[in-house]
């Protein structure tokens, strides 16, 4: 999605001055990576445009074709309204999405885990999505009930990234001397890191399903110390010009802050446009943004992208 990406902005600024008039969210936290055994640095980013017009009409086709996403939304019954935005719109242009809830709801479709803890939810989540999809997906996004993702904007970041490659990418984090991927903006793991994953969470000393220690630790810190014994290191994503697009705040949040520090440059001093998720949403959130993202359109513009991520069938979005 290249040209294009003047579109998303627009729609994506114009959610977010809706959301902007019923909301205040928290604060944006400020981002690190750390260096992976396997990578050349801990900062990712996206294709540039040059990237995507190098490559032969053959091998665009391809890689629009056979980029798929997996989506794994955690959910809990106390979150059926954001439950059923998130089912009601962006999940809907993941190639497949499920929700893994704490426990059976009868008014929609889910994995029970049965349990209420986080980091029990997010293991056995990861643990069924490898033996389920470790043949059929080559990454897998795991999102919280208030997140918003644009996928077509996570495969256009995939592109040219190899999933036989251990990666485990987001909105990076530093807690003391552990870097990870905050939950809040979405997770992204290869299938050869799911696969890495799969294998520590056999492993109680070096990834217990308790944690072992005297205070008890967020689920996606946990991920990362498992993930940390394997070879896996948090990497944070960015577009061409360095922009974060993994967010863990609103469009709304990030616009007010933008107009106070960059008042000058609020658009720019806000968000990437390849952003991929925005977090902290309520369910009528969702929705205007996916009005802004995906509806929203200047009558006459027309936009010729290199590369087309048709939603899977099914999708009534677009």
């Amino acid at each position: 999605m290249i040209s294009e990406s003047s579109s998303f902005i627009k729609g994506v600024v114009l959610g977010g001055a809706f959301c902007m008039l019923v909301t205040l969210l928290g604060h944006i936290k400020v981002g690190h990576g750390t260096k992976a055994h396997h990578h050349e640095h801990h900062h990712i980013q996206a294709p540039n445009k040059e990237d995507v017009l190098n490559l032969s009409e053959g091998e665009r086709v391809e890689l629009s074709k056979n980029i798929n996403v997996y989506c794994i939304i955690l959910v809990k019954p106390k979150d059926l309204g954001h439950w059923a935005a998130a089912r009601e719109t962006w999940s809907k242009h993941c190639d497949k999405a499920e929700f893994y809830s704490s426990e059976k709801v009868k008014v929609f479709d889910s994995v029970a885990i049965n349990t209420n803890d986080m980091w029990a939810m997010m293991r056995k989540a990861y643990k069924i999505t490898y033996e389920r999809y470790k043949d059929e997906f080559s990454w897998f996004f795991l999102a919280y009930p208030t997140t918003f993702a644009i996928i077509e904007n996570l495969k256009y970041f995939l592109l040219k990234k190899d999933p036989s490659q251990p990666f485990y990418i987001g909105h990076t984090v530093k807690s003391g001397d552990l870097e990870y991927v905050d939950g809040e903006g979405g997770i992204v793991l290869s299938i050869e890191s799911l696969r890495r994953l799969s294998r520590v969470l056999e492993d109680p000393d070096k990834c217990p399903e308790q944690g072992g220690m005297i205070w008890k630790l967020a689920e996606d810190k946990q991920l990362a110390i498992c993930l940390k014994y394997t070879g896996v290191f948090a990497e944070n994503a960015e577009d061409s010009e360095g922009k974060d697009v993994f967010n863990t705040k609103s469009v709304g949040a990030l616009i007010k802050e933008a107009m106070s520090t960059h008042p000058q440059q609020v658009v720019d001093g806000c968000c990437s446009d390849m952003a991929i998720t925005f977090s902290r949403l309520a369910p009528n959130h969702m929705h205007v943004m996916m009005y802004g993202v995906y509806r929203l359109r200047p009558y006459g513009h027309s936009y010729s992208d290199a590369l087309v991520f048709l939603p899977p069938p099914g999708s009534d979005n677009d």
